[in-house]
């Protein structure tokens, strides 16, 4: 395992070297978004904002946020601060639920973010010798081309393979020695079930480095992945989104104590996602991020929605910067079921470690007369199984009551046949919600 930093000056610098860099950038870009972003211009106004005001980095506290639902209401580029011949390369969200959110990136911009990418790749194992097989989706989508430069940037041997054609992916792997993976949890472990269903031993794979993100993957799931690959085949977990450039926000490092975040790129806060109060050091609150550094699509506090806590203590990697935990769930995929707060990160726990199911679920969520009902549906990996009423009520009892020690609530469990739930080459869908239907 590489134990390399690629930038020690920034991720190792004293606490309040950063933060007084943090400072400075700050009231930089309060300075730029007033002078070249409308829409930030006309709430500066309003709220009596400046640059000359930011003191201390406490005083973002009164600086807006920015939403999703901004981005869509300024589509396509209300919100850029260049314009839109500087703007070198564009990417958007699918924008199932409304307007895409589109976002733009200077050529200083993509600089900055092949080093932030640079950065987590690094920790997480990757060097000038690796040979990284990507399997994301290239297009419009930020996570394939973000790795694919920051990748390049460190000197590693970039295959774009692309997502989905799972046999070409496992043959390459094969006859290209491909010894790094830049997927989601849930389709990396899709490969490798599929590599052991082909019949082909595990040993003809040389795969020993997982830059696993777009989805959450709690520690079981990680571990349940390092065991299918096997040959020591170590998995860390990124952090990014495309309003805040895409990957390379934050990364783990070989320790796995929390993400490493580009402070010198990235402010983060903590806030109670009801009230909009900043929360104090080390509590568990909703992510705001405020982007120091880009300039094409400016950011100012900008709700991710992502359930998570910082912490500021150095790490014994040597990196100094903050870590943030994993994503513990999503404020707005935070399920509500008779007054209590399910993630489908918690099922996940529970699942996990079950021998006789597979690691694909599902929770479907039902309103029954005036109240809300759960189903965890799950699929058992020997399908013979279904004819056996015995075994399989004991199952099911044994996960009801593995799920209901943690979440408190009455749930149903219903066991599925092999392979019947549905795989995903981007992000799993979890949730099937079926409570206005």
């Amino acid at each position: 395992m590489v134990k390399k930093i690629w930038n020690p000056e920034m991720e190792c610098m004293k606490r309040a070297d950063m933060e007084a860099l943090q400072l400075e950038r700050l009231k930089a870009l309060v300075d730029y978004c007033d002078k070249n972003v409308k829409f930030y211009h006309d709430r500066f106004v309003k709220m009596g904002i400046t640059a000359d005001k930011i003191k201390v980095l406490s005083d973002i506290q009164y600086l807006p946020y920015t939403t999703k639902a901004d981005l869509r209401d300024t589509y396509p580029f209300g919100m850029f601060g260049v314009d839109r011949r500087e703007i070198v390369r564009i990417h958007a969200s699918s924008g199932t639920t409304g307007n895409p959110t589109v976002v733009g990136y200077t050529k200083e911009d993509l600089g900055h973010w092949a080093e932030q990418v640079a950065r987590i790749a690094t920790a997480g194992g990757a060097d000038e010798n690796s040979l990284v097989q990507i399997c994301f989706g290239y297009g419009l989508f930020t996570g394939a081309l973000g790795l694919h430069y920051g990748l390049e940037k460190i000197g590693a041997t970039v295959v774009p393979i692309s997502s989905g054609n799972t046999e070409k992916q496992l043959k390459f792997m094969r006859d290209f020695g491909t010894d790094t993976i830049v997927a989601t949890p849930s389709y990396c472990l899709y490969l490798a079930e599929s590599a052991r269903e082909m019949g082909i031993s595990m040993e003809n794979y040389n795969l020993k480095i997982g830059l696993l993100g777009s989805e959450g993957c709690t520690p079981e799931m990680r571990d349940q992945i390092e065991e299918r690959w096997g040959n020591g085949f170590f998995v860390s977990d990124n952090y990014g989104m495309s309003e805040l450039n895409g990957p390379g926000l934050s990364g783990e490092c070989y320790l796995r104590d929390g993400m490493h975040i580009a402070e010198d790129h990235f402010l983060c806060e903590v806030i109670n996602s009801e009230t909009g109060d900043v929360l104090d050091k080390g509590e568990t609150g909703e992510l705001v991020v405020t982007n120091l550094t880009k300039r094409g699509i400016p950011m100012i506090r900008y709700r991710t929605k992502d359930i998570t806590y910082i912490n500021y203590e150095p790490c014994e990697c040597g990196r100094t910067s903050a870590r943030m935990h994993k994503i513990i769930g999503r404020s707005d995929d935070m399920l509500k079921i008779r007054g209590v707060n399910v993630f489908p990160s918690q099922v996940e726990s529970a699942l996990i470690g079950i021998s006789e199911i597979g690691p694909h679920y599902l929770l479907i969520v039902r309103r029954e007369g005036y109240s809300d009902t759960l189903e965890i549906k799950v699929e058992l990996i020997d399908g013979s199984l279904l004819d056996k009423y015995g075994i399989l009520e004991a199952l099911q009892r044994k996960i009801h009551d593995r799920i209901k020690s943690i979440l408190g609530i009455e749930i149903k469990v219903t066991l599925a046949e092999p392979k019947s739930i549905e795989r995903f080459t981007g992000k799993a869908q979890r949730v099937v919600d079926l409570r206005n239907k």
